[in-house]
């Protein structure tokens, strides 16, 4: 359920954003982009989906004997799986520092993938067999984020082979059920091993770099995203025999209030990520895009700016909590008037917007209309990372020397990922990976997944630099 490429960076090249030609081709050495494609085919090759076709305990498997193999001490080398779900086993391994007083790191990347069936695909291409073609990698899960795993497991065993003592531990975690599922890897970590994945902060996907072109636009961190929760509209009515229609009618009724909710607007609530994110953007872009996103930063209340940024839906969704009706049902029977009608409201909301507020508002909007409002579920607050220069610097960097000129972008994710798990149990987290992908052809979770070869080496080079700057080593 991950969304890698954040759609907001779409507009930056809708409005003008000329992209930046990179001047470095960053790649690790060839023996350790030989590993990271072996371990890479290894992972796409499992079947890690949540049927029971999948089993993500063999993945986190696999990736332990890596590392053993590698010299990995046996106590540094875990698979935790739960005991309701044999086939949930996530992989938590330790790479040791100094005794410095410093909190690790933590590196999480999650091994489950979408479900894909061969038949959805190219004649010519299986998802779960891993397929090199004309400078690309495809498979299931090549882009979410089996890429990441790869390139942390591969990484791992480069920083030991090639002796690299950091000045903190470093965790990495390979998590089952991200993609929705019985049992949350992170969630079950969480609330059973903790101890184990226990860090400063944590670097997630939800980030990644866009690409137009060839060109890269812009490396994008991820420190916030926004919370989950539908709401259940329902009208009831006596009904009758659809000969004898009356003016007062379910379907109507709720017909009615959700075209109130489509036509009505949450307030702006800017934060910290936004303001930095519309900011730059502003700056990037210039025109009157531009000119009216710096203005909103500025004051935002500004209703021309914002009616102007409100047009496109990437600006429109970072800048409010949204509302949207997405499920449908009603009536018992062609020939009588419906008794009842339901519908389902997905609502994202602003990490500061709580969730009664909203409640009470879609109330408002469908009284009139004799529709009743209830939550279905609960929004679980995700604090935003904090948008600190000791993540920034090292990540700004790093990009510098892997992509002279590209910039790099903090972004609000209004989808989900693991990382709202990782905040409320106190650990900031960063989705940031360095691997690019072109940003009108996004294949995660869709027909014939792939990444070029050289995004994801140069993602893999990317990463390796940026924990090691995290860790004590040079940023040179």
């Amino acid at each position: 359920m991950t969304i890698r490429l954040t759609a907001a960076i779409a507009a930056l090249l809708m409005f003008g954003f000329g992209a930046t030609q990179t001047a470095a081709q960053s790649m690790p050495p060839e023996r350790y982009t030989e590993l990271a494609r072996s371990i890479f085919a290894e992972l796409i090759e499992i079947n890690t989906v949540n049927s029971e076709l999948g089993n993500n305990t063999t993945a986190a498997r696999a990736m332990e004997r890596r590392l053993l193999d590698t010299g990995f001490p046996e106590e540094d080398v875990h698979v935790l799986i739960p005991a309701d779900s044999p086939t949930k086993g996530n992989l938590v391994a330790r790479y040791r520092g100094r005794d410095t007083g410093l909190e690790p790191i933590l590196l999480l990347a999650h091994i489950d993938v979408v479900e894909a069936l061969p038949e959805d695909w190219s004649s010519d291409l299986n998802p779960f067999e891993f397929l090199v073609r004309d400078g690309f990698y495809y498979g299931r899960g090549v882009t979410d984020d089996k890429d990441e795993a790869a390139i942390y497991t591969a990484n791992f065993i480069r920083m030991k082979e090639e002796g690299f003592v950091p000045n903190r531990d470093i965790i990495m975690a390979l998590t089952a059920d991200e993609e929705g599922g019985p049992r949350n890897g992170v969630a079950y970590l969480i609330e059973e091993h903790l101890d184990l994945i226990q860090a400063a902060f944590a670097l997630n996907e939800g980030g990644g770099g866009m690409e137009k072109d060839g060109k890269k636009i812009s490396n994008n961190v991820q420190l916030s995203e926004k919370k989950f929760l539908s709401f259940s509209f329902e009208a009831a009515n006596p009904g009758g025999h659809s000969s004898l229609p009356v003016r007062k009618n379910a379907i109507y009724d709720l017909s009615q209030a959700l075209l109130a909710v489509q036509n009505y607007d949450f307030p702006v609530m800017l934060n910290e990520v936004t303001v930095a994110f519309f900011g730059q953007t502003g700056e990037i872009i210039g025109g009157e895009m531009g000119s009216a996103l710096t203005r909103l930063v500025a004051n935002p209340a500004d209703a021309q700016a914002v009616a102007y940024a409100s047009q496109e839906a990437a600006y429109n969704a970072r800048l409010r909590t949204t509302c949207v009706a997405t499920l449908l049902e009603g009536g018992h029977a062609t020939n009588a008037l419906p008794q009842s009608a339901r519908a389902t409201v997905n609502c994202r909301l602003l990490p500061d917007h709580e969730a009664e507020d909203v409640h009470r508002r879609l109330q408002e909007l469908a009284e009139p209309f004799d529709v009743s409002v209830a939550m279905a579920g609960r929004a679980r607050n995700s604090p935003p990372s904090p948008l600190d220069d000791d993540i920034m610097g090292p990540i700004r960097s790093v990009t510098e020397q892997v992509w002279p000129g590209v910039p790099v972008l903090p972004v609000m994710l209004t989808g989900a990922t693991d990382g709202a798990r990782l905040r409320r149990a106190g650990i900031p987290t960063y989705g940031v990976s360095g691997l690019f992908g072109d940003m009108d052809d996004t294949r995660a979770h869709g027909q014939d997944e792939r990444i070029t070869i050289e995004n994801f080496h140069q993602g893999q080079e990317f990463l390796f630099r940026l924990v090691k700057a995290f860790s004590g080593g040079p940023i040179t």
